[in-house]
Protein backbone atom coordinates (compact mmCIF):
# COMPACT_ATOMS: atom_id res chain seq x y z
CA UNK A 1 0.00 0.00 0.00
CA UNK A 2 1.45 3.03 -0.71
CA UNK A 3 2.50 5.29 2.77
CA UNK A 4 3.59 8.82 1.19
CA UNK A 5 2.63 10.57 4.34
CA UNK A 6 3.27 7.60 7.01
CA UNK A 7 3.16 9.35 10.30
CA UNK A 8 2.49 12.52 8.88
CA UNK A 9 -0.28 14.73 9.56
CA UNK A 10 -2.47 16.72 7.07
CA UNK A 11 -4.93 19.03 7.92
CA UNK A 12 -8.08 19.95 5.74
CA UNK A 13 -10.07 22.39 5.95
CA UNK A 14 -14.05 22.07 4.16
CA UNK A 15 -13.36 18.30 4.97
CA UNK A 16 -17.48 17.60 5.25
CA UNK A 17 -18.11 16.69 1.73
CA UNK A 18 -17.22 16.91 -1.97
CA UNK A 19 -13.46 17.38 -2.57
CA UNK A 20 -12.35 18.33 1.31
CA UNK A 21 -13.81 14.85 2.75
CA UNK A 22 -12.41 12.65 -0.74
CA UNK A 23 -8.77 14.47 -0.13
CA UNK A 24 -9.24 13.54 4.31
CA UNK A 25 -9.86 10.09 3.18
CA UNK A 26 -7.21 9.96 0.81
CA UNK A 27 -4.42 11.25 3.12
CA UNK A 28 -5.56 8.84 5.35
CA UNK A 29 -5.24 6.16 2.88
CA UNK A 30 -1.96 6.98 2.74
CA UNK A 31 -0.74 6.64 6.20
CA UNK A 32 -1.32 10.38 7.50
CA UNK A 33 -3.29 11.53 10.62
CA UNK A 34 -5.82 13.52 9.39
CA UNK A 35 -7.49 16.54 10.83
CA UNK A 36 -10.65 17.47 9.36
CA UNK A 37 -12.28 21.17 9.88
CA UNK A 38 -15.56 22.92 8.58
CA UNK A 39 -18.28 24.45 10.06
CA UNK A 40 -21.03 21.73 10.79
CA UNK A 41 -19.60 18.78 13.13
CA UNK A 42 -22.14 16.02 12.33
CA UNK A 43 -20.49 15.98 8.93
CA UNK A 44 -17.06 15.93 9.89
CA UNK A 45 -18.11 13.44 12.52
CA UNK A 46 -18.80 11.25 9.14
CA UNK A 47 -15.62 11.89 7.75
CA UNK A 48 -13.77 11.29 10.65
CA UNK A 49 -16.32 7.73 11.21
CA UNK A 50 -15.26 7.03 7.26
CA UNK A 51 -11.55 7.34 8.24
CA UNK A 52 -11.72 5.73 11.23
CA UNK A 53 -13.91 2.21 9.46
CA UNK A 54 -10.45 1.64 7.37
CA UNK A 55 -7.83 1.78 9.87
CA UNK A 56 -6.70 5.34 10.07
CA UNK A 57 -6.55 8.08 12.53
CA UNK A 58 -8.70 11.48 12.61
CA UNK A 59 -9.83 14.33 14.29
CA UNK A 60 -12.48 16.35 14.47
CA UNK A 61 -12.16 20.48 14.62
CA UNK A 62 -15.59 22.59 13.90
CA UNK A 63 -13.67 25.86 12.76
CA UNK A 64 -15.51 28.78 10.89
CA UNK A 65 -11.98 29.68 9.02
CA UNK A 66 -12.66 33.57 8.40
CA UNK A 67 -12.04 33.65 12.67
CA UNK A 68 -8.40 33.76 13.60
CA UNK A 69 -9.09 32.48 17.06
CA UNK A 70 -10.89 29.83 15.79
CA UNK A 71 -8.27 29.09 12.78
CA UNK A 72 -5.52 29.14 15.54
CA UNK A 73 -6.96 27.01 17.68
CA UNK A 74 -7.40 24.54 14.83
CA UNK A 75 -3.67 23.86 13.79
CA UNK A 76 -2.85 23.86 17.92
CA UNK A 77 -5.37 21.26 18.33
CA UNK A 78 -3.66 19.08 15.50
CA UNK A 79 -0.53 19.84 17.16
CA UNK A 80 -1.68 18.32 20.69
CA UNK A 81 -3.21 15.44 18.98
CA UNK A 82 -0.54 14.34 16.58
CA UNK A 83 2.45 16.10 17.38
CA UNK A 84 2.99 18.05 14.13
CA UNK A 85 1.58 19.85 11.10
CA UNK A 86 3.54 18.54 7.89
CA UNK A 87 0.52 19.20 5.31
CA UNK A 88 -2.54 21.23 5.26
CA UNK A 89 -5.43 21.47 2.50
CA UNK A 90 -7.10 25.07 2.35
CA UNK A 91 -10.14 23.96 0.92
CA UNK A 92 -12.49 25.29 2.51
CA UNK A 93 -15.30 27.84 0.16
CA UNK A 94 -18.69 29.35 -0.34
CA UNK A 95 -20.10 30.09 -3.76
CA UNK A 96 -22.91 32.52 -4.38
CA UNK A 97 -23.52 32.19 -7.91
CA UNK A 98 -26.49 33.08 -10.41
CA UNK A 99 -26.34 37.11 -9.94
CA UNK A 100 -25.13 39.81 -12.19
CA UNK A 101 -22.71 42.31 -10.76
CA UNK A 102 -24.86 45.11 -9.81
CA UNK A 103 -27.43 42.97 -8.21
CA UNK A 104 -25.31 40.64 -6.22
CA UNK A 105 -26.44 41.08 -2.12
CA UNK A 106 -23.12 43.36 -0.60
CA UNK A 107 -23.82 39.91 1.84
CA UNK A 108 -22.99 37.52 -0.53
CA UNK A 109 -19.91 39.80 -1.61
CA UNK A 110 -18.28 39.71 2.19
CA UNK A 111 -18.90 35.98 2.86
CA UNK A 112 -17.12 34.94 -0.91
CA UNK A 113 -14.22 36.87 0.50
CA UNK A 114 -14.53 36.11 4.07
CA UNK A 115 -14.07 32.63 3.71
CA UNK A 116 -12.55 32.11 0.54
CA UNK A 117 -10.04 34.91 0.63
CA UNK A 118 -9.63 35.76 4.04
CA UNK A 119 -9.95 32.24 5.17
CA UNK A 120 -7.06 31.00 3.33
CA UNK A 121 -4.99 33.87 4.27
CA UNK A 122 -6.12 33.26 8.58
CA UNK A 123 -5.38 29.66 7.78
CA UNK A 124 -1.85 30.03 5.70
CA UNK A 125 -0.63 32.46 8.59
CA UNK A 126 -1.39 29.50 11.14
CA UNK A 127 -0.40 26.88 9.45
CA UNK A 128 3.03 28.79 8.27
CA UNK A 129 3.97 29.96 11.83
CA UNK A 130 3.82 25.92 12.91
CA UNK A 131 5.45 24.65 10.02
CA UNK A 132 8.77 26.98 9.94
CA UNK A 133 9.33 25.87 13.38
CA UNK A 134 9.49 22.21 12.44
CA UNK A 135 12.82 20.78 10.79
CA UNK A 136 11.04 19.32 8.27
CA UNK A 137 9.10 22.17 7.43
CA UNK A 138 5.80 21.47 5.95
CA UNK A 139 3.67 21.66 2.47
CA UNK A 140 0.24 23.23 1.78
CA UNK A 141 -1.90 22.96 -1.04
CA UNK A 142 -4.61 25.57 -1.28
CA UNK A 143 -8.18 25.15 -3.45
CA UNK A 144 -8.56 27.60 -6.20
CA UNK A 145 -10.43 27.56 -9.02
CA UNK A 146 -10.79 27.60 -13.58
CA UNK A 147 -13.03 30.35 -12.33
CA UNK A 148 -11.56 33.38 -11.82
CA UNK A 149 -7.81 33.23 -13.19
CA UNK A 150 -8.15 30.80 -15.62
CA UNK A 151 -11.46 31.45 -17.11
CA UNK A 152 -14.73 33.89 -16.53
CA UNK A 153 -18.59 33.27 -16.49
CA UNK A 154 -21.31 35.17 -15.98
CA UNK A 155 -22.79 36.07 -12.68
CA UNK A 156 -19.55 34.44 -10.26
CA UNK A 157 -18.09 37.84 -10.06
CA UNK A 158 -17.45 37.91 -6.57
CA UNK A 159 -16.35 34.09 -6.20
CA UNK A 160 -13.84 34.55 -9.45
CA UNK A 161 -12.42 37.78 -7.98
CA UNK A 162 -12.15 35.43 -5.04
CA UNK A 163 -10.72 32.45 -6.40
CA UNK A 164 -8.09 34.83 -8.78
CA UNK A 165 -7.25 35.96 -5.49
CA UNK A 166 -6.67 32.64 -3.80
CA UNK A 167 -4.16 31.83 -6.75
CA UNK A 168 -2.23 35.34 -6.36
CA UNK A 169 -2.18 34.94 -2.64
CA UNK A 170 -0.70 31.60 -2.28
CA UNK A 171 2.12 31.95 -5.17
CA UNK A 172 3.08 35.46 -3.26
CA UNK A 173 3.15 33.36 0.30
CA UNK A 174 5.47 30.47 -1.63
CA UNK A 175 7.95 32.92 -2.05
CA UNK A 176 7.89 34.82 0.99
CA UNK A 177 8.23 31.04 2.90
CA UNK A 178 10.12 28.65 0.95
CA UNK A 179 13.27 29.65 2.89
CA UNK A 180 11.38 28.64 5.68
CA UNK A 181 11.21 25.07 4.50
CA UNK A 182 6.98 25.58 3.83
CA UNK A 183 6.12 24.77 0.36
CA UNK A 184 3.11 26.15 -0.81
CA UNK A 185 1.00 25.68 -4.20
CA UNK A 186 -2.68 25.66 -5.60
CA UNK A 187 -5.06 23.26 -7.05
CA UNK A 188 -7.68 24.96 -9.08
CA UNK A 189 -10.38 22.09 -10.11
CA UNK A 190 -12.93 22.99 -13.03
CA UNK A 191 -16.13 21.12 -12.84
CA UNK A 192 -16.11 17.88 -10.89
CA UNK A 193 -18.59 15.51 -9.11
CA UNK A 194 -19.89 17.88 -6.38
CA UNK A 195 -23.12 19.84 -5.91
CA UNK A 196 -21.30 23.02 -6.62
CA UNK A 197 -21.22 22.33 -10.25
CA UNK A 198 -24.35 21.38 -10.43
CA UNK A 199 -26.55 24.27 -12.39
CA UNK A 200 -29.71 25.68 -10.82
CA UNK A 201 -32.30 23.06 -10.58
CA UNK A 202 -30.28 20.18 -12.80
CA UNK A 203 -29.57 16.95 -11.84
CA UNK A 204 -26.50 14.86 -11.93
CA UNK A 205 -28.29 12.78 -14.98
CA UNK A 206 -28.48 16.26 -16.81
CA UNK A 207 -24.86 17.26 -15.51
CA UNK A 208 -23.59 14.23 -17.67
CA UNK A 209 -25.22 15.14 -20.86
CA UNK A 210 -23.72 18.39 -20.48
CA UNK A 211 -20.50 17.62 -19.72
CA UNK A 212 -20.00 14.87 -22.47
CA UNK A 213 -20.76 17.84 -25.02
CA UNK A 214 -18.94 21.18 -23.12
CA UNK A 215 -16.17 19.09 -21.93
CA UNK A 216 -13.05 17.92 -24.10
CA UNK A 217 -12.74 14.99 -21.76
CA UNK A 218 -16.37 14.50 -21.75
CA UNK A 219 -16.75 15.02 -18.43
CA UNK A 220 -17.06 16.19 -15.20
CA UNK A 221 -13.67 14.90 -13.03
CA UNK A 222 -14.07 12.80 -9.93
CA UNK A 223 -13.35 14.42 -6.36
CA UNK A 224 -11.20 11.16 -6.31
CA UNK A 225 -8.53 13.16 -9.25
CA UNK A 226 -8.46 16.31 -7.43
CA UNK A 227 -7.40 14.36 -4.62
CA UNK A 228 -4.60 13.19 -6.62
CA UNK A 229 -3.34 16.24 -7.61
CA UNK A 230 -3.33 18.01 -4.32
CA UNK A 231 -1.58 14.47 -3.06
CA UNK A 232 0.99 15.12 -5.53
CA UNK A 233 1.91 18.55 -4.53
CA UNK A 234 2.00 18.20 -0.63
CA UNK A 235 3.92 15.22 -1.13
CA UNK A 236 8.20 14.45 -1.44
CA UNK A 237 7.67 13.75 -4.93
CA UNK A 238 6.91 17.46 -5.75
CA UNK A 239 9.58 18.77 -3.68
CA UNK A 240 10.79 21.17 -5.74
CA UNK A 241 7.08 22.29 -7.19
CA UNK A 242 7.14 25.85 -5.64
CA UNK A 243 4.25 28.22 -5.88
CA UNK A 244 2.33 26.55 -9.17
CA UNK A 245 -1.14 26.42 -10.09
CA UNK A 246 -2.30 22.48 -10.98
CA UNK A 247 -5.66 23.08 -13.16
CA UNK A 248 -8.06 19.49 -13.28
CA UNK A 249 -10.59 20.57 -15.55
CA UNK A 250 -11.53 17.86 -18.03
CA UNK A 251 -9.74 20.29 -20.37
CA UNK A 252 -12.46 23.30 -20.01
CA UNK A 253 -9.60 25.95 -20.40
CA UNK A 254 -8.01 24.67 -23.13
Amino acid sequence: MPTRFSGRTALVTGAGSGIGRTTALAFAAEGAHVVVAGRTAASLDETVALIEARGGKALAVTTDVSRSDEVHALVEAAVDRFGSLDVAVNNAAVFHGGTPLADLPEADWHAELDINVTGVFLALQAEIRQMRTQPSGGAIVNLASTIGLHTRRPGVAAYAAAKAAVTALSRAAALDHIADGVRINVVSPGASATTMSLRPGESEAERVERARHELPLGRVSKTEEVAAAVLYLASDDAASVVGTDLVVDSGGVL
